[in-house]
């Protein structure tokens, strides 16, 4: 069984490959519906409903944790934790306030988490091989517009002016990372200028990141055997650090 598991999350086949893609499109499912449910967190059908993603989420932890080769390390990674945060925070919420359930945004972290299926996609669909760089990039800033936005409005919700809600968290989280500073909501405490200065130093950086991803000439994944060299152009038949001969696949008529 446990091998049958292993292969699961780690082989190689079309059955692994949709079962990988299965575990993804659930983590995305469970973080729109996260997003989606937070203003009407009370309710008994969202309740009865982050139970039973609880339980997923709590037996794909056990079975990941089962299988890992080190255990210790396993739990030390981020994305873990945050799943154990996730699962503590779904079952709280019947007798927690609101701020506890922002912690089920931290699900996010999953995305990050899904990079595994990596190998899966730059094999299986010709976008994602042409794109990478833009997926990831805006992957990236997904994450962090949300987390951010929850860490903003547990720690400052209510005790700044015009920030009410969640959804002012999002919109304060995005004009500060843009840059657009509209001033309808403006830190006025230490701590609220510092979360503003954070979000602008890690916010442009990877709103950049997505702009030069979507610009900048498309690469491909590709280490060279000789010097390891990794990104090249489409078309190379050389690397261009040590002229190393390339066998990269492409695509073509026949």
């Amino acid at each position: 069984m446990k091998d049958r598991i292993r292969l699961l999350y780690t082989g190689r086949s079309r059955r692994a490959t949709r079962f990988r893609y299965g575990v993804m499109a659930f983590d995305i499912a469970t973080i729109v519906f996260f997003i989606a449910t937070t203003p009407i967190i009370r309710q008994p059908w969202v309740i009865a409903a982050d139970l039973v993603i609880a339980m997923i989420i709590a037996a794909d932890f056990a079975a990941r944790l089962w299988i890992a080769e080190n255990r210790a390390k396993f739990l030390r990674r981020i994305y873990n934790l945050a799943d154990i945060v996730v699962v503590v925070s779904l079952l709280t919420i019947p007798f927690a306030g609101t701020n506890l359930a922002l912690l089920r945004v931290l699900r996010a972290l999953r995305l990050i988490h899904s990079y595994h299926v990596l190998r899966d996609l730059r094999r299986d669909t010709a976008f994602f091989r042409r794109h990478e760089d833009t997926v990831l990039a805006a992957v990236n800033l997904f994450v962090f517009v949300f987390l951010m936005s929850s860490v903003v409005f547990v720690l400052r919700g209510g005790q700044e002016a015009g920030l009410t809600s969640y959804v002012d968290a999002i919109y304060f989280t995005v004009t500060t990372l843009t840059t657009t500073g509209y001033g309808d909501i403006a830190m006025s405490t230490p701590m609220g200028r510092l979360l503003s200065v954070a979000i602008m130093i890690i916010g442009v950086a990877l709103f950049f990141r997505l702009a030069q991803a979507i610009v900048a000439p498309p690469k491909v994944r590709y280490t060279c055997p000789e010097c390891g060299l990794s990104r090249h152009d489409r078309d190379a038949v050389h690397c261009k650090h040590c002229g190393h001969e390339l066998k990269i696949e492409t695509e073509g008529a026949t």
